[in-house]
C-alpha cells in the first residue's frame, strides 16, 4: 500500500470533509517510511486506527434570545484518541464550524498533546454559534444550554475541555458554573477557568508565549535572536496578545495585527497601552482590527493579509490556511527568515513548500502552538493537587516544555544540510509515542 493508496481509502469515508483531509495527508506524508518499517504498527493498523475518532457527538443547543425567540444551533464534540490520556482540546464557538474542522483540530491535537510530554489524548469541540453583536445575557443561556448536553459526556479524568476561538475565560466561567449545578462537584473539568476558582496563571497568555519561546529555539538554530527584529502577527486573540508581549520581552517589534476586515499596520510597534487595547477589541465583540487604526493613527488596509509587509519573523496567530503560497512568495522576497504558526494549520501546503524549498525556518501549529495545551495540562495538575503556582514558576515550565518540543521536532526532522523540517519531525515524534500507546493497550 503507497500514501495515495492510504488516502484514497480515508477519502472515500470522510467525504466533503477538506481541513480534515489536509490535515491527515501531512502527518501520513511524514510518518509513512516510519510506520512502514514498523511491521508491528501495520499489523495492528495503528495509521488506520489513529485516523478514526473514538467517538463524535452531534447535538443540538437550543436557547432563547433578548427577544424571547428560540434560536437553534449544533453543538460538537469530537473525542479522537485517549491512548496518552483524557481527551483535551478546546471548544470553539464560530459560525465556520462543523465537523470536518473539527475533526481536522481534534486530530491535529493527538499529536500537539503528545509533544509537550504530558499525559493527555487528544479531542476538540464546540458549536456554528455567532457571539459577534450578543449580550452577555445571550452568551451565558447559550453555554448553559451548550453545557446541559455535554456535561454526560466529560470528566477530569475522561475528557477536559478548553477554550479556543469565541471561547474565553467568560466563556469557560458560564459553561463550568453549569457543568458545576448540573454534576453537583467541584473538579479540573474545564481549563482556562477563572485564577480565583481553580484558573492558572499566564493562561490567556500562553500560546502567544509559547509561540515566542519556540521561535526563539528555532533562531538559535540560524545563530539569531529576536533582539532588533520586525515581528508581522496576524489576529489580535489570545494567542497574538499572548505573542507580542513576549517578543517585546525579547527586543523584538510587532508591526502589525489583524482581523477578518483587514490588517493594520503601526510602524513604531505594538506595545504598552496599544497592547491592552487589544483586550478592549476583543470585549467589544465587534470583531474589526480597524478600531486599532482608529484609536492610534496608523494604516488599516482593508480585506488585505499582513504578510505583505516586510519582516524578519512571521507569526500566523489567526485561523487556517490564512497564509497561501502567495503570501509565501511575499515573504520570501521580503527576506522573512522564519515562520512560526501560532494559529492550527494557518499554512496552506503550497505554502509551506515554497517555505521549506527557500530554507526559511517553518514550524507547524501542531508543535509550535503546544503552549496553550501545556499549560492547560499545568492546570488540571495545579487543581489535582488543590495548589496554585507562581506565575513565575508556569512561565518556566511552559518554557522547558517548548524547548523540550523543540528537541524532538529537531531529533526526528534535521537533514544533512542541517536544515530542520519540523513539519516531519514534530509529526513522527508526535505519532511514535502516541502508536506505542496504542499497541501496548491493545485492539481498543
Amino acid at each position: 500500500m503507497t500514501v495515495q493508496d492510504f488516502m484514497e481509502k480515508v477519502a472515500a469515508r470522510n467525504q466533503n470533509e477538506p481541513e480534515f483531509l489536509q490535515a491527515v495527508q501531512e502527518v501520513v506524508e511524514s510518518v509513512w517510511d516510519v510506520y512502514i518499517s514498523n511491521p508491528q504498527f501495520v499489523e495492528a493498523k495503528i495509521l488506520e486506527r489513529i485516523v478514526e475518532p473514538e467517538r463524535m457527538l452531534l447535538f443540538r443547543v437550543p436557547w432563547v434570545n433578548d427577544n424571547s425567540e428560540v434560536q437553534v444551533n449544533r453543538g460538537y464534540r469530537v473525542e479522537f484518541n485517549s491512548a496518552l490520556g483524557p481527551y483535551k482540546g478546546g471548544l470553539r464557538f464560530h459560525p465556520s464550524v462543523n465537523l470536518s474542522i473539527l475533526k481536522f483540530l481534534g486530530f491535529e491535537q493527538i499529536f500537539k498533546n503528545s509533544l509537550t510530554t504530558l499525559p493527555m489524548g487528544g479531542g476538540k469541540g464546540g458549536s456554528d454559534f455567532d457571539a459577534k453583536g450578543k449580550s452577555d445575557s445571550e452568551i451565558m443561556r447559550f453555554c448553559q444550554s451548550f453545557m446541559l448536553e455535554l456535561h454526560r459526556h466529560i470528566g477530569a479524568n475522561t475528557d477536559v475541555p478548553a477554550g479556543d476561538i469565541g471561547v474565553g475565560g467568560r466563556e469557560i466561567g458560564y459553561l463550568y458554573g453549569m457543568y458545576k449545578k448540573l454534576e453537583n462537584e467541584n473538579v479540573g473539568v474545564l481549563t482556562g477557568k477563572g485564577l480565583n476558582w481553580g484558573g492558572s496563571l499566564i493562561r490567556p497568555e500562553a500560546t502567544g508565549f509559547g509561540v515566542v519561546y519556540f521561535a526563539q529555539e528555532m533562531l538559535k538554530t540560524v545563530n539569531e535572536s529576536f533582539d532588533g527584529k520586525t515581528v508581522t502577527v496576524s489576529g489580535f486573540g489570545n494567542v497574538a496578545w499572548g505573542a507580542i508581549q513576549k517578543v517585546n520581552d525579547l527586543g523584538g517589534k510587532v508591526v502589525t495585527i489583524s482581523g477578518p476586515d483587514g490588517y493594520i499596520y503601526d510602524e513604531v510597534g505594538i506595545t504598552g497601552d496599544k497592547v491592552d487595547f487589544l483586550l478592549y477589541m476583543r470585549a467589544s465583540n465587534r470583531d474589526r482590527v480597524q478600531d486599532y487604526a482608529d484609536e492610534y493613527d496608523v494604516p488599516f488596509y482593508q480585506d488585505k493579509r499582513p504578510w505583505e509587509v516586510p519582516c524578519d519573523v512571521a507569526l500566523p496567530c489567526a485561523t487556517q490556511n490564512e497564509l497561501d503560497h502567495v503570501d509565501a512568495d511575499n515573504l520570501v522576497k521580503n527576506n522573512c527568515i522564519c515562520v512560526t504558526e501560532g494559529a492550527n494549520m494557518p499554512c496552506t501546503p503550497q505554502a509551506i513548500e515554497i517555505l521549506q524549498k527557500n530554507k526559511v525556518l517553518y514550524s507547524p501549529g501542531k508543535a509550535s502552538n503546544a503552549g496553550g495545551v501545556a499549560v492547560s495540562g499545568l492546570e488540571m495538575s495545579q487543581n489535582s493537587l488543590r495548589l496554585n503556582w507562581a506565575r513565575e514558576q508556569v512561565d518556566e515550565r511552559l518554557h522547558g516544555i517548548m524547548k523540550a518540543i523543540h528537541y524532538q521536532c529537531v531529533q526526528y526532522g534535521q537533514s544533512a544540510d542541517n536544515y530542520v523540517d519540523y513539519v516531519r519531525g514534530a509529526n513522527i515524534a508526535g505519532f511514535l509515542k502516541v502508536a506505542q500507546a496504542m499497541l501496548d493497550q491493545g485492539l481498543v
